[in-house]
């Protein structure tokens, strides 16, 4: 976690400018707009949140101070009926700790915040001089592997810092304006109330801390106290977990997953690995849940619930005749849902679905969930007339070859039947079941007064919500938001299939320029931006994924932006890196990546809209990755690469990476092939690189970028290394933002759309320019190139964020 010690929160908090409440009406449309009014003008506000009964909000503010910088939070409250809001404390002192929990609701009139202790003193000081050397020390030769994880404390100064700002004092805040510490002050992570109002459940970390492992692996404390504040009983104490096994499904020891169970006033439930955390320990059974009473009676051991072969992986509950427990294993693919019944030990758990995660085509969908009065979710049962049956509605993405055509059914939890209630309409309009809207009465919900909210969009039309009512299924649309970006509009979207050399069947979307015909324009120049994924089977890996009819949504740094400089843009071109079987899928990543690029390139030339010399490819992150392997293995598909927060040598991650568990010592021959720091001296083609200065992304360091850059610098590639200050794995400034565009559009134009067809020419001619870097006055961004010379010119002379003013 980072911390932005001004706000006392985590860094780079986005926040609301405003608050809107509507009436749902009677007939289905929304009451006008009730703003919440009250709080200064140019007030920030995060963690909006409902009161139990729905007549309060809660919210936190904070402001922009003279130096730029923003206060610390304050907790609001607002009046739902007439607008008004007002601070929930009396004194102006109180500020929120938003480190870890924030607030939450005990009841409809009290809320429970983790504020700043009022005792806190200064700022710890950094020594001047250290008080003796670093030392870690492993003499008891524990194995201890992890991840390349960033942001881990360095010193007891870490230390310090971290307990100072993450320390809370936790306080109970009544609308009326009275006000009681509870508990001493701590580092709690977070405050879960009972459904009956009675009990809290508290977690907090404590020391010793680590240098080696994040937070989550602290020691972890987690207690029962009365919603007055006082201490019912310890439920576990965990030490410090650095040994969690790198292996994928691997766990921590001990009690994990604490909480209250949502259809109970206030029993615990929690699951237990019984395999030491080790993935790769066979033991039957591999985790028990247990429940028990908040209050237990004196030696009223936890009751076993149920036991479980693969990794536990939650529980959906809904009375005592009925709940859904979840497990998985990530090696196979596998997961299975069980039916038990929690309070009839006489009735025996049975497999629903068993299946694998992986083939989406056989996905029944998910339960859909009530909220109770409590404001827990359960599962819905739904009653239809004159039948007895236990049903459910089970709510699916509808995963099929033409592709997403999401449905409802009603589902027989005994017999095992269903009934297709509804399905997206498919030819033109993409559309969801979101929530039930008819969940407030008591007792199950009767089918033929169903009320469900739903979101319908298509390929230029953005999502709108409406309200469908059973029956007659009339539906009455409730938001008109205007499109977000009308000068695309008209964009043309098109799902393709296409087949890699071993039949794999493969998918993409392509997205054409508004107003673009291939027989009168041409082909276009081409940006091919994908990510790579991993699966155990090859007819997983061909199933379709993804709706043709669903909005083409744009972010701040999405490639599809250059539709509007008139580029043919293929999205997410499907790469399936496969190992059946035993077989490791990245033993042969490199060959497959390769060969699911050539597919997608050879297509979109062969339907004459993309120009074979001018097809660029981009990614960001794995992505990254991937496009620096496709120009040092497939230099013939790609006149330029953009590479954005990537890692490039797979030996700086020894303890595994993405989905591959094997060490770097087990491994050796896939981590190097796969490492295209390895192959720098291969490429030949134009690449950019972009890297946050302060990536935290596990594995993703900055120095990543920074070698790669200089190996390919040291071969002479024609490159160009861009490193934003303050950024992290993703980008945030306005600043960083408008500048991302800028060079990816600066290198597009030079080395996509203006690239001939002789592009050895060009390199060949680059190889005699003098390296150079840039740094400006201010110290706003770190621009290196090789192989560039004179390109640059004309940038130096703008100045860093100087964007042309057709961009801005």
């Amino acid at each position: 976690m980072r911390i932005d010690g001004k706000c006392n929160t985590r860094s780079r908090m986005s926040f609301y400018t405003g608050i809107g409440i509507h009436q749902l009406m009677p007939d289905g449309i929304l009451g006008p707009e009730r703003e919440i009014h009250g709080y200064p003008d140019g007030a920030k506000i995060n963690f909006v949140t409902w009161s139990l009964d729905g007549r309060h909000l809660a919210f936190s503010i904070r402001f922009d101070e003279e130096d730029n910088s923003s206060s610390k939070l304050r907790v609001w409250v607002a009046n739902v009926e007439t607008g008004q809001a007002r601070p929930l404390f009396q004194s102006p002192n109180v500020y929120l700790n938003a480190v870890f929990d924030t607030f939450v609701w005990v009841d409809n009139s009290t809320l429970l915040v983790c504020a700043i202790p009022s005792s806190r003193g200064d700022l710890p000081k950094k020594p001047l001089v250290p008080s003796g050397p670093k030392i870690q020390s492993n003499e008891q030769k524990n194995v201890i592997q992890v991840r390349t994880f960033q942001d881990l404390l360095k010193d007891e100064y870490d230390e310090d810092l971290f307990d100072y700002y993450a320390t809370s004092q936790l306080v109970l805040a009544s609308l009326d304006g009275t006000t009681k510490e509870i508990g001493n002050p701590a580092v709690y992570t977070s405050m879960d109330p009972s459904p009956d109002q009675k009990y809290l459940l508290v977690s907090s970390i404590h020391r010793p801390y680590s240098f080696t492992v994040p937070c989550g692996r602290f020691p972890k404390k987690v207690e029962v106290w009365t919603t007055d504040g006082k201490f019912v009983r310890e439920v576990c104490d965990l030490p410090l977990a650095e040994d969690i096994p790198i292996a994928i499904s691997s766990v921590r020891k001990g009690m994990r997953n604490i909480n209250w169970r949502a259809d109970k006033p206030s029993t615990l439930y929690w699951a237990e690995t019984q395999d030491g955390g080790d993935a790769k320990v066979e033991v039957s059974p591999r985790d028990i849940i247990y429940t028990q009473p908040a209050e237990p009676l004196e030696g009223e051991q936890p009751e076993i619930l149920h036991k479980l072969d693969l990794r536990y992986g939650g529980i959906s509950w809904c009375d005592d005749s009925l709940a859904l427990v979840y497990e998985s294993w990530y090696k196979t693919r596998r997961t299975r849902t069980w039916v038990i019944s929690p309070c009839s030990k006489d009735v025996s758990p049975r497999i629903l679905f068993d299946r694998s995660s992986e083939d989406v085509y056989s996905d029944p969908g998910s339960p859909m969930l009530r909220r109770t009065p409590a404001g827990t979710y359960v599962i819905a049962k739904i009653k239809k007339e004159n039948d007895e049956g236990t049903y459910i509605l089970l709510n699916g993405s509808g995963a099929t070859s033409e592709g997403n055509i999401p449905f409802l059914d009603l589902f027989d939890i005994n017999a095992g039947s269903k009934e297709r209630i509804w399905e997206s309409e498919k030819e033109k309009y993409y559309e969801t079941v979101v929530s039930l809207m008819s969940d407030y009465e008591e007792g199950d919900l009767l089918l033929d007064r169903l009320k469900l909210l739903t979101s319908k969009e298509s390929k230029t039309e953005n999502t709108q919500y409406s309200i469908k009512k059973w029956p007659e299924k009339k539906v009455c649309q409730i938001t008109n938001f205007p499109h977000p970006y009308p000068q695309l509009a008209s964009l043309q979207k098109e799902m393709i299939k296409y087949q890699r050399n071993d039949g794999v069947q493969l998918t993409a979307t392509l997205y054409l320029p508004p107003g673009y015909d291939p027989s009168k324009d041409g082909p276009l120049p081409c940006l091919f931006w994908s990510y790579p994924g991993e699966f155990k089977s090859k007819d997983a890996a061909g199933q379709v994924r993804g709706s043709p009819n669903e909005f083409a949504g744009i972010g701040p740094t999405s490639a599809l932006l250059w539709l509007a400089r008139r580029f043919a843009i293929l999205s997410g071109p499907t790469i399936p890196i496969i190992g059946e079987g035993d077989k490791e899928a990245n033993d042969r990543y490199v060959e497959q990546l390769v060969a699911s690029a050539e597919a997608a390139v050879e297509e979109v030339i062969r339907r004459g809209v993309a120009h074979p010399n001018k097809i660029a490819v981009g990614g960001h992150s794995y992505g990254a990755f991937m496009t620096a392997n496709l120009l040092a293995h497939a230099p013939h598909l790609f006149c330029c690469g953009i590479a954005r927060s990537g890692a490039y040598n797979r030996t700086l991650t020894p303890f595994g990476f993405q989905n591959e568990d094997r060490t770097l010592w087990e491994a050796t021959g896939t981590y190097v092939e796969m490492s295209p720091f390895m192959s720098a001296n291969k490429i030949k083609k134009p690449i950019l690189l972009i890297h946050g200065e302060e990536d935290n992304n596990s594995g993703t360091l900055t120095m990543q970028s920074d070698r790669f850059f200089n190996a390919l610098k040291g071969h002479g590639a024609l490159c160009r290394l861009v490193i934003l200050p303050f950024e992290s794995h993703g980008y945030a400034a306005r600043e960083s933002i408008l500048h991302v565009l800028w060079e990816t559009d600066r290198w597009l134009q030079k080395h996509c759309v203006s690239n001939s067809s002789d592009a050895s020419a060009e390199l060949d001619a680059c190889k005699d320019e003098v390296s150079k870097g840039v740094t400006d006055s201010d110290n706003q961004a770190v621009v290196a190139s090789g192989g560039g010379g004179p390109e640059l010119a004309d940038f130096e002379h703008e100045g860093f964020y100087s964007l042309p003013r057709s961009l801005l």
